[in-house]
């Protein structure tokens, strides 16, 4: 997956803003519709370009021309500029926009492949790109209130997560005096200032380096882990009491209520099986912090996210639990684990799903199956015993597959044969020798 798709899907959720992409035009059209494939029912805007136009700057001037077309301050509040690879790698100046145009605020971003590691992270750098902005703002004078602001001190949420569990998290901080705020990345510019106006931050997702670096400026404490599980919600909450001043009172009043129900809920969905847990969302530690309070045997849990101080928390827990953590893992890293450690169970990436089927073992999908689950408090500590355990249960269904279809061959060899197909690698290193030697060739003509 391009990892621009994480900041366009950022823009394309906020309201009043508008997005526009520059780059090949593959990658545009890959992009959009990928965007559009997820449900995003906004114009992507695309400046075109040809070598002349990238080599002689007019590729700025065209994005410069298209910004000035597009701030209307009747239909938007901002407009996001982002360069793909090919604009970035030719150095087009997106920082030299004007800053506001008729109103409208306006944002460059780079968001190449080979500088952003995943999507995830592209959220980040579209996310902090925005509070800085909205930083400057409220710091030169009055801002816009937000549409709701509590009358409690606030707890702002870094990272995107499932719909109800701010809900859930609010409901947590309650007896401590304190509230739930906005979800960074927000759906509106003005939720941006509330973001900023808060009593601590909490890293739900600890790879949000460039909004925590805003927050910090800000003069916000940032909390890492998450309440996921009873340990997880525990530690939270205590976190959350100390870098806030709470009463120590409060928030064990805030651990009593809550803390009970988890465990009951986790002891009514108990998890039993070998699990290897990998994806790139920045979620996989808390998702198997998780499988581990539920009774699962997780076996490895490998991220493509950074590690950051506010991924210690969970990490510390997990490898005193015996569970390795490989941070910046590989698909080669992701598939050696599930070959080493044969699961019941592969949660993963599309490749490692597929890796893990063909070798009869059950695997979920973890962006589709997983994420899209809420994983906090008392609602995130049965979630995903119903689709954990209906997977473990289909081993049944892979054996039976795998009897089906055995001798069938694979690769070279796959299909029903009278006489299985004899592999001749000789051939192979015959014509791939003629190919090197004619490539060879046609180099040398001219030189």
């Amino acid at each position: 997956m391009c990892p621009a798709f994480g900041s366009l899907r950022v823009g394309l959720r906020m309201r009043r803003t508008a997005t526009v992409l520059s780059g090949s035009a593959c990658c545009v059209y890959g992009l959009t519709f990928t965007s559009h494939f997820y449900g995003a029912r906004r114009t992507v805007g695309y400046v075109p370009f040809n070598s002349e136009t990238l080599v002689t700057g007019k590729l700025f001037e065209d994005i410069r021309d298209a910004v000035f077309d597009l701030a209307d301050p009747a239909l938007y509040d901002t407009i996001v500029v982002t360069n793909l690879c090919v604009p970035t790698a030719s150095g087009v100046p997106l920082q030299l926009l004007p800053k506001e145009i008729n109103g409208v605020r306006i944002i460059g971003i780079d968001v190449p492949g080979f500088g952003i590691p995943t999507h995830a992270e592209a959220k980040d750098v579209l996310a902090g790109a925005m509070l800085a902005y909205a930083r400057r703002e409220a710091e030169a004078g009055p801002v816009a209130a937000p549409a709701s602001r509590p009358d409690l001190p606030t707890v702002t949420l870094l990272g995107e997560m499932f719909p109800a569990d701010p809900m859930g998290i609010g409901a947590m901080l309650a007896p401590m005096g304190l509230a739930a705020g906005p979800v960074v990345p927000t759906r509106e510019w003005r939720e941006l200032y509330s973001a900023l106006d808060c009593a601590v931050v909490a890293a739900i997702h600890p790879f949000y380096t460039a909004s925590v670096r805003e927050f910090t400026a800000a003069g916000r404490s940032v909390v890492g882990s998450a309440p996921v599980g009873r340990d997880g919600t525990a530690a939270w909450l205590d976190a959350i009491g100390a870098a806030t001043g709470t009463a120590q009172r409060l928030t064990d009043t805030a651990k009593n209520k809550v803390l009970p129900a988890i465990g009951v809920a986790l002891a009514n969905a108990p998890i039993k099986g070998r699990i290897t847990v990998s994806g790139y969302e920045g979620s996989e530690l808390l998702v198997a912090r998780l499988l581990v309070e539920s009774g699962a045997d997780v076996q490895y849990v490998g991220t493509a996210c950074p590690k950051t101080p506010w991924s210690e928390p969970d990490r510390a827990w997990l490898e005193a639990h015996g569970v390795p953590v490989k941070y910046r893992a590989s698909l080669a890293d992701d598939l050696a684990a599930v070959d080493a450690f044969k699961p019941d169970l592969a949660i993963g990436t599309t490749p490692v799903v597929q890796h893990a089927k063909e070798r009869s073992i059950p695997a979920l999908y973890f962006t589709n199956l997983i994420s899209a689950r809420p994983l906090m408090g008392v609602a995130g500590a049965g979630s995903l015993a119903t689709v954990i355990n209906a997977a473990l249960g289909n081993q049944a269904r892979f054996d039976k597959m795998s009897a089906f279809f055995e001798g069938v061959g694979t690769g070279d060899t796959a299909g029903v044969w009278e006489d299985t197909p004899r592999l001749r690698p000789e051939f192979k290193a015959k014509y791939a020798g003629q190919r090197i030697a004619a490539a060879k060739a046609e180099e040398s003509v001219g030189s």
